[in-house]
C-alpha cells in the first residue's frame, strides 16, 4: 500500500485516504525526526538523545520498540523476516525512505519552487493547491523540539513567501479584487512583512482605491515603529510616492486576463447602478452566471448548487410561472454522470419544474416546457420512476419539432439519463453521444460537444472500442483546455486508469486509481466521488483474482471501514466472506436491492454474480444472468468511464457453468 505522511500541521501518516494508528507521542516523534532528516540516516543514539532530555536506562531499546511499532503500521503486509522498504535500518540508525510526493513538506516546496518558474496563468493554480495543504503549523506538537526548531521556521517562511507569491500573482492576472482578503489576514497575523504592505496597498490601488492604499501604507508605517522601532523600508517609500503621483507604471499589466478581469469590475459596478435591485432581470442575470459558475471547477460547482434553488425559490415568490420556467430551464449544465450529487436538492428542483408545468398553459411557450421536462429527465436520473423517461421523450419531440440546436442538446442530455432502463443499451447512447457531438460541433454549442465525446467515450469504452475511446479522450482534454473546463479532465484521467485496468496491468492501474481519486477530492462532485475509490480497488481485485492469477487467490480482501457510499451494500458481502463468514455473505447477498438503473448497473450485477459463485446461491446465479443477458457483448462496468470487471460474457459463461452444474458451483475463472 502506498503511504502518505503528513507534517504540515500535526503529523499524520494515511494509506488510501484512512488514517493510520501511530499509538504514543514518542512514536510521532520517532517519525517526525525521521521526516526532518528528508530520508537521511540518523543514529540511534542521535535519537536516543532527541527524544529525551535524560535517557532512561534501555533507550536504545525503547526506540527500537518504537521503530518496530511504526512498521507494523506502515506496512502491515510485510511478511515477518522481510527487510522494511519504508522505514528502513541502515548503518548505525534509521531512514525512512518514502516516495518523493508521499510527504505534504516536500510536495508543497516542490509546488512552490515549480510556480516561481511558470506564467502566472499556470503558477496560480499551483500555488493555490500548495498552500491548501497546510494543516496548522509545521511539526505542531514538536515547536519546542530542538530537531524540530529550524526545519518549523524554514517552512513557515516559506508558506509566508508563498502566500505573497499567490498576491503578486493575482496582480499581474488582473485579479487585484482577489488578493485583498488573504493578504488583509496574512497581515494580520505577521504584520511586518512589508512585501506584503506593499502588496496589499498596489492591490488597493488597482481597484480604484488610492485613499485605501495610502491608508494601508500609513498603517504599515505605524506598525513597523511601534513594534520594530523602523521606517519603512525604500520599496515602500517609494510605492507611497509613486501611488500620489499616480504613476502609470502601477497600471495593471496590460494582456487579456488583465483585461478581462477590470472590464468584469467595471461592467458589473455599471449593472449595478443600472439595474434595479428587485428587477427580474437581475434574476435572469444571475441565474445566467450560475450556469457558467457551475463549469468552471468544483468550488464553483458547489456554489452553483446551492444558489440555484434559492434563485427558483426567489423566482416562484413573483408568483409568474413563465418566469420560474425560463430560471428552471436556463440552468442547461451538461452532465455526465448518472447519480446525483444533492437527491433532495434534486427532489425540490423536479417538484418547483412540475408546479411551473401545471401553472403554464399546454399550448404557450413551449420552449420553456420542453426545458422544464428536460430538467425533469435530468433530476430523476437513475429513478425506476416512469416519470424521468416519459419527459425525456417529450422534450426530444417537442426540441426536434421546434428545431432549435440549443434545446435539442438540453434535451438529448436528458434522453441520455434516461437510458439506463436495463443492461446492454450502450449502442443507444452512443448514437445519443454522435448526435451531441455533431449537434453542438455545427452550433459552437462547446459544453454539449464535451459531453457528447464523454457519453461515446463511456459507449465505446463498454463496447471495447478503446480505439475509438481513446480518441474522444483525446478530445475531450482538447476541448477542455481551449476552452477552460477543468472538470472533464476529471474523466478522461479515470477512463486512462480503466485503460490499464482493461489492459491487464493492474499495480498501474491502481496508482492511477489513486492519482484520479486526489484529482477528484474537491471538485464538487459527490454524486461521482463518494465511495468510487473502493469500488474502483474492488473491481481491480476481483479482476485479478479472476483473470491474472494461475492460483486460487482467495477470498478478495477490502477495507470495510473505508466510505463506500453508495456502493457499500455490494462491498458487505465480500467483508463478510474475506472474515470467513460465508453464511452472513450469503444472507446479505439474498437482501441486495437490484442496482440503480444508472451507469454502474451491469458492474454490480457482476458483483453479485462474483459472491453468488463463491456461496453457491443459485437463485442469486438465475437473478444475475437474467440482467445481464442483454449486456452479453459488453465489458462489464466500462460503461461508466471509470471501471470494469472484463467481459460481461465471461461472467455470464461463470455462471451457465455453475448453474449446470449438479451440485456447487464452479469457482470463478
Amino acid at each position: 500500500m502506498r503511504v502518505a505522511f503528513g507534517v504540515l500541521g500535526p503529523t499524520v501518516a494515511e494509506s488510501d485516504g484512512r488514517a493510520l494508528a501511530l499509538k504514543g507521542p514518542r512514536h510521532r516523534a520517532v517519525l517526525a525526526r525521521l521526516v526532518v532528516a528528508r530520508r537521511r540516516v540518523v543514529p540511534v543514539t542521535h535519537l536516543v538523545g532527541d527524544l529525551w532530555t535524560d535517557p532512561p536506562p534501555g533507550a536504545v531499546g525503547a526506540v527500537q520498540t518504537f521503530v518496530a511499532a511504526l512498521r507494523r503500521v506502515l506496512e502491515p503486509d510485510r511478511p515477518s523476516r522481510a527487510p522494511a522498504r519504508l522505514l528502513v535500518t541502515d548503518g548505525p540508525g534509521y531512514a525512512l525512505r518514502p516516495e518523493p510526493d508521499a510527504v505534504d513538506a516536500w510536495r508543497f516546496e516542490t509546488a512552490v519552487g515549480a510556480a516561481a518558474r511558470l506564467p502566472a496563468t499556470q503558477a496560480l493554480p499551483r500555488l493555490e493547491e500548495a498552500l491548501a495543504l497546510w494543516r496548522g503549523p509545521a511539526y505542531a506538537e514538536f515547536e519546542d523540539e530542538d530537531w524540530a526548531r529550524g526545519e518549523r521556521s524554514r517552512l513557515a517562511e516559506l508558506r509566508l513567501q508563498a502566500v505573497e507569491q499567490r498576491a503578486r500573482t493575482q496582480l499581474d492576472l488582473g485579479l487585484a479584487a482577489e488578493a485583498v482578503p488573504d493578504l488583509d489576514v496574512h497581515l494580520a497575523a505577521h504584520p511586518w512583512r512589508e512585501d506584503a504592505w506593499g502588496l496589499l496597498a498596489l492591490a488597493l490601488y488597482r481597484q480604484d482605491r488610492q485613499g485605501d492604499a495610502l491608508g494601508v501604507l500609513r498603517r504599515a508605517r505605524a506598525v513597523l515603529a511601534d513594534q520594530l522601532g523602523v521606517d519603512p523600508g525604500p520599496r515602500l517609500r517609494r510605492l507611497e510616492a509613486d501611488i500620489l503621483a499616480q504613476d502609470p507604471g502601477l497600471d495593471p499589466p496590460a494582456g487579456p486576463r488583465a483585461t478581462a478581469a477590470r472590464l468584469w469590475t467595471r461592467t458589473a459596478a455599471a449593472y449595478d447602478r443600472t439595474v434595479a435591485a428587485g428587477a427580474r432581470a437581475r434574476l435572469e442575470t444571475t441565474v445566467s452566471l450560475i450556469r457558467n459558475l457551475a463549469v468552471t471547477g468544483g468550488g464553483g460547482l458547489a456554489a452553483a448548487r446551492q444558489h440555484r434553488m434559492e434563485a427558483i425559490a426567489a423566482a416562484e415568490e413573483f408568483g409568474d410561472p413563465d418566469l420560474t420556467a425560463r430560471v428552471i430551464g436556463a440552468y442547461d449544465v451538461p452532465a455526465i454522470w448518472t447519480r446525483s450529487d444533492d437527491p433532495e436538492l434534486a427532489r425540490r428542483i423536479v417538484e418547483a419544474a412540475e408546479r411551473a408545468l401545471t401553472a403554464s398553459p399546454g399550448d404557450a411557450h413551449v420552449a420553456s416546457r420542453c426545458r422544464l421536462l428536460a430538467t425533469i429527465a435530468l433530476e430523476t436520473r437513475g429513478s425506476r420512476a416512469p416519470r424521468g423517461p416519459q419527459a425525456a421523450r417529450e422534450a426530444e419531440e417537442i426540441a426536434r419539432r421546434l428545431d432549435d440546436p440549443a434545446l435539442l442538446a438540453f434535451a438529448l442530455n436528458g434522453a441520455f439519463m434516461q437510458s439506463f432502463t436495463r443492461a446492454g443499451l450502450a449502442p443507444r447512447r452512443d448514437e445519443i453521444g454522435a448526435e451531441l457531438v455533431e449537434l453542438a460541433a455545427r452550433h459552437d454549442l462547446v459544453t454539449y460537444e464535451v459531453l457528447g465525446h464523454l457519453i461515446r467515450l463511456q459507449a465505446r469504452g463498454a463496447l471495447a472500442d478503446f480505439a475509438a475511446a481513446d480518441r474522444h479522450a483525446a478530445a475531450v482534454d482538447r476541448l477542455a483546455e481551449r476552452h477552460e473546463l477543468p472538470l472533464a479532465g476529471v474523466f478522461t484521467q479515470w477512463y486512462r486508469a480503466l485503460r490499464l485496468a482493461a489492459s491487464g496491468q493492474p499495480a498501474g492501474a491502481e496508482t492511477a486509481y489513486r492519482d484520479a481519486a486526489a484529482r477528484l477530492d474537491g471538485a464538487g462532485m459527490p454524486g461521482l466521488e463518494r465511495g468510487l475509490l473502493p469500488l474502483a480497488l474492488l473491481c481491480l481485485r476481483v479482476r485479478r483474482g479472476r483473470t491474472w492469477s494461475d492460483t486460487d487467490p482467495g477470498p478478495v480482501e477490502i477495507d470495510p471501514g473505508a466510505d463506500w457510499g453508495p456502493y457499500r451494500p455490494w462491498a458487505a458481502p465480500f467483508a463478510l466472506l474475506a472474515s470467513g463468514r460465508r453464511a452472513e455473505a450469503r444472507a446479505v447477498l439474498r437482501a441486495l436491492p437490484e442496482p440503480p438503473r444508472d451507469l454502474m448497473y451491469e458492474a454490480c450485477c457482476c458483483l453479485e454474480a462474483v459472491v453468488a459463485l463463491e456461496v453457491g446461491d443459485r437463485d442469486v446465479l438465475e437473478r444475475a444472468r437474467t440482467r445481464l443477458l442483454p449486456a452479453a457483448g459488453e465489458l462489464a462496468g466500462a460503461g461508466s468511464g471509470l471501471i470494469t470487471l472484463g467481459p460481461v460474457e465471461d461472467h455470464l459463461a461463470d455462471i451457465t457453468s455453475a448453474l449446470r452444474a449438479p451440485t456447487s458451483p464452479v469457482p470463478p475463472r
